[in-house]
């Protein structure tokens, strides 16, 4: 698989660092996205040196779920694969039929992923690093956007660096889709209910005119579905082997099974849907038959009797002349016999 279809709802299943700096583990999550019926599968590509300062510390989240004084430098390096890794996964996911994405944090791996993935997934704390996205841009791949802890200011800024630079190069030229596409997000591990603003991502799509999606970071899958619902092209959601393993994200994923639900769940929503064009289905024909009504006969009428509003009654099935003609046929001369309770049809006055 080399790029998302974009005719339908694109589901990236996010394994991010739960592989915990294992490449087992890693392949195992692939398994699991490939299971599930995700699109792609996408993992964090970085160079902790490139990426964090050693000063750097840790969030509140991670100082209260972990006991460890190590600064964030020395937590996230525990979690880096090489690229030498990320080459055998890319294999493994091309062996497995499921997209390999993975999001880059400094422009050596910006420049290492180029061959390997098809567009770039930017991560939220990037987004006020116009340089950073100036360089991604280059590239000449769409870039799926996420807007976690953003203004609509700083958003807007971002959109512009990256449509600035797409415009005054060639990359345009690559690209076969839509050069953006924007994530709402909001980037707490777990995100509440009441703080997940779902309506902010059709502010995105009516202000800035692109496709829009949700990275979501709630406990279950319900959000994500609604997100479908109100127009998503894109869902990122993480999951994990399982929530109970040590690491910074695996308490905010979903587990397999729950994953696998989620994926079953947007489709069916995305079957839903359908193409917004309102008319009786195919199957709905039959029913009309039986539940609409027809106007019937009260009594039996003789040929060349005049039909009269005594005569006419309103009653199931729908395979006569429709009630809203009730006023036409008043008055009309019977042009053969028709019997007690039977439907009235054109041929009764032709």
């Amino acid at each position: 698989m080399n790029s998302i279809d974009i005719s339908k709802v694109s589901i990236i299943a996010e394994a991010g660092v739960n592989h915990n700096g294992s490449i087992g583990l890693a392949y195992k999550l692939i398994n699991v996205a490939k299971k599930a019926g995700a699109d792609a599968v996408k993992f964090q590509t970085f160079k902790t040196e490139n990426m964090i300062s050693t000063f750097a510390d840790k969030v509140e989240r991670r100082k209260k779920t972990s006991s460890s004084k190590k600064y964030q430098f020395e937590v996230i390096k525990k979690l880096e694969l090489s690229y030498e890794d990320f080459r055998k996964i890319k294999k493994y996911c091309d062996k497995k039929g499921i997209l390999f994405l993975s999001t880059p944090f400094d422009c050596e791996s910006v420049d290492f992923l180029e061959d390997l993935v098809p567009l770039y997934k930017i991560g939220s704390g990037e987004i006020t690093n116009l340089p950073f996205l100036d360089y991604v841009a280059r590239k000449g791949k769409p870039i799926i956007l996420s807007t976690g802890m953003s203004t609509m200011g700083e958003i807007e800024e971002a959109i512009n660096v990256i449509l600035h630079t797409i415009k005054s190069t060639s990359s345009h030229l690559a690209i076969k889709f839509s050069p953006l596409t924007l994530l709402h997000c909001v980037s707490k591990y777990p995100t509440d209910y009441e703080e997940v603003n779902l309506k902010a991502m059709l502010t995105l799509k009516e202000i800035f005119k692109m496709p829009v999606g949700y990275s979501d970071h709630t406990l279950g899958i319900e959000i994500p579905i609604a997100a479908v619902a109100l127009g998503a092209k894109v869902i990122e959601k993480h999951f994990t082997l399982d929530r109970n393993l040590i690491g910074p994200d695996h308490r905010a994923s979903l587990e397999p099974n729950e994953l696998m639900a989620m994926v079953v769940s947007i489709r069916n929503i995305e079957k839903a849907l359908g193409n917004g064009v309102k008319k009786p289905i195919q199957s709905e024909f039959e029913v009309m038959r039986v539940a609409r009504k027809s106007l019937i006969a009260k009594r039996d009428i003789r040929l060349g009797e005049v039909v009269n509003e005594k005569d006419i009654a309103i009653k199931r099935p729908g395979t006569g002349i429709s009630p809203k003609f009730k006023n036409v046929i008043k008055g009309m001369v019977a042009k053969k016999a028709i019997n007690y309770d039977e439907p009235f049809r054109w041929e009764h006055f032709k």
